[in-house]
């Protein structure tokens, strides 16, 4: 029997199995990245930006082509997948521009005593190898958000998908090498588990960029030893809905950042914070909301939540709802389940150290929690291991400046939810949400190291 089978999370049915790859080819692999080295060396910086605008404009052209494989393999609603290739033709846009980009600094040496007439010119320049490691949900966007920077930078990339996602991964590796990435440059292996932590410990693998689970992630840092970490982990992140805040936009980036891939995102709006003198009014527009979304086949056009990326998945959300439920929580909508579909789910009265809300929940529920302060918000709110981003409806600007420096997280969205992400901006959080920032330029420069010549 393979060692893993590629199932539709919707029907069921196969899509294909396959073995993973062992120790061996790992180090073929990374052998060939070693000798790749020189061919990135010798390619000047506009020829990959002219390469990585070739490869926007390949996923532009087969767009239709990759959504359909990716809701396939992960059940997300074909309308869904559009938005991520739309994404995903931008992000290699920006990491087109962003090649050409890349500066340095001049500093004079006659700043301190005693040096005099040196020039330092600090430039940045690539690490050698970098392993990018990609989780399901999004499956070809956080890839270009890895391998663009990367290859931008001037590394050589193992590239380790999901899985599940193998086929889509395939097809974006192939429109790599077709827009001229050399083989030697990108290699993709979706190894076992003793053959990832070999490459991740690998003396010729110079950074890890990680995309996942805090659990993973500490076995990476484990085994990765002195490496450059870069990691964009969970969130457990807030929607805010203040008295003063509209409450139509509020319901809108609910629905939209918390049910939209099945709510299986870092950045959903996993807890919704609504002050006590709009409670009412907000959740019966929510519930109107809510009960009006279709329901069933990714590949319907207007479904709008569709299946969990698998059975244990499902099994965990709804058995964390039925946790809430039994410590005294009450369902307003929601709670049905099918096969792997979970009816979008809205919640109140749930207690703060129920899994629902005390953890990060992939699946599409929004617990509603009422509030009277900006204290007692800002307590709850950051009484979370992870700090990814926070959403604020509000007219008071003040406000919103003051919970920027008060809420732990690495973005507050203001009049928007946290699923707030634009492709050139700074990503991450803090706590346990991750390491460094992704987003393109700031990508660049975490796989990069900073070196001086001194003249």
């Amino acid at each position: 029997m393979a060692d893993y089978q590629i199932i539709n999370p919707f029907g069921g049915d196969l899509i294909e199995e396959y073995d993973f790859a062992g120790r061996e080819a790992v180090d073929c692999a990374i052998d060939r990245l070693v000798e790749g080295r020189a061919v990135q060396a010798a390619m000047p910086a506009w020829q990959r930006s002219d390469i990585l605008m070739r490869l926007s404009g390949l996923l532009r052209e087969h767009a239709d082509h990759l959504a359909r494989l990716i809701t396939a393999e992960t059940g997300k609603t074909i309308s869904d997948s559009r938005v991520e290739i739309e994404r995903a033709c931008n992000t290699a846009l920006a990491s087109a521009m962003e090649a050409r980009a890349i500066t340095g600094e001049a500093l004079d040496s006659d700043a301190y005593p005693p040096q005099r007439e040196r020039i330092g010119v600090v430039l940045w320049k690539p690490l050698g190898t970098v392993m990018c490691i990609t989780p399901f949900n999004f499956p070809v966007n956080i890839a270009v958000h890895k391998i663009g920077p990367a290859f931008a930078a001037g590394n050589t990339i193992l590239f380790k998908p999901g899985p599940q996602n193998k086929r889509s991964a395939e097809f974006l590796v192939d429109l790599c090498y077709r827009a001229g990435m050399d083989p030697g440059v990108l290699q993709m292996l979706i190894p076992d588990i003793p053959a990832t932590s070999h490459a991740v410990a690998h003396p010729q693998v110079h950074a890890i960029n990680f995309t996942g689970g805090t659990a993973a992630a500490n076995a990476i840092a484990a085994a990765a030893g002195y490496k450059k970490l870069l990691f964009e982990l969970g969130g457990n992140d807030p929607l805010i809905v203040m008295e003063d805040g509209d409450l139509e936009g509020a319901v809108h980036a609910a629905i939209n950042q918390r049910f939209a891939t099945a709510g299986q995102r870092c950045t959903a709006a996993k807890r919704v914070f609504v002050q006590r003198g709009v409670y009412e009014a907000f959740t019966a527009r929510l519930l109107d909301a809510t009960t009006s979304l279709k329901v069933g086949d990714p590949m319907d056009e207007e479904t709008f939540v569709g299946p969990l990326i698998h059975t244990a998945a499902a099994d965990e959300v709804h058995g964390r709802i039925a946790d809430a439920v039994a410590r005294g929580a009450r369902v307003l909508s929601g709670h049905r389940r099918e096969g792997n579909i979970l009816w979008p789910t809205v919640i109140e009265d749930v207690p703060d150290d129920a899994p629902l809300v005390a953890d990060e929940t992939f699946g599409p529920v929004i617990p509603l929690r009422p509030f009277d302060t900006v204290d007692e918000l800002v307590t709850l709110a950051n009484d979370s291991p992870f700090g990814l981003q926070a959403g604020v409806f509000t007219r008071d600007l003040s406000l919103a400046r003051s919970l920027f420096n008060r809420l732990d997280v690495g973005l507050l969205a203001v009049n928007d939810g946290p699923g707030f992400r634009a492709e050139h901006f700074p990503f991450g959080g803090v706590k346990e949400s991750g390491v460094g920032r992704e987003g393109v330029r700031y990508a660049i420069r975490e796989m990069s190291f900073q070196k001086t010549l001194v003249i």
